[in-house]
């Protein structure tokens, strides 16, 4: 019979990410939130008035915002480079991605189906 070398289980505060992984996270995550920051500036300064679902889809958009901007802060530090803190920060980015993504979709379609026609009075 032939010995099988078992290998010891880390626990899982122990097994870590490749710092090269983690570097190509990070360049993936700050380009989405650029591209994310991007619009919603470019967005903000058409003009125009704002209605009621704009203002649904900026806090979307902010919150989703927020969430990957949490997760590059997280990234960026040495604890990241820890399986648990990693995956947890990846799960904030997507998070995050997803809220910006149902913001600009209910932008559009608010504005396609004619939903932007309560003006706000300020």
């Amino acid at each position: 019979m032939a010995k099988e070398a078992a290998e010891p289980i880390e626990p899982e505060e122990r097994q870590r990410v490749d710092s090269t992984f983690r570097n190509g996270s990070i360049t993936a995550i700050g380009v989405v939130v650029g591209f994310s920051l991007g619009f919603l500036s470019r967005w903000s300064a058409l003009p125009g008035e704002w209605t009621h679902s704009d203002l649904i889809s900026v806090a979307l958009i902010a919150l989703g915002l927020a969430l990957q901007v949490k997760a590059l802060a997280d990234l960026l530090l040495v604890s990241s480079l820890q399986l648990k803190r990693y995956n947890r920060s990846v799960r904030f980015f997507l998070a995050g991605l997803i809220l910006v993504g149902l913001g600009i979709v209910l932008a559009v379609f608010a504005d396609l189906l004619g939903f932007g026609g309560i003006v706000l009075q300020g």
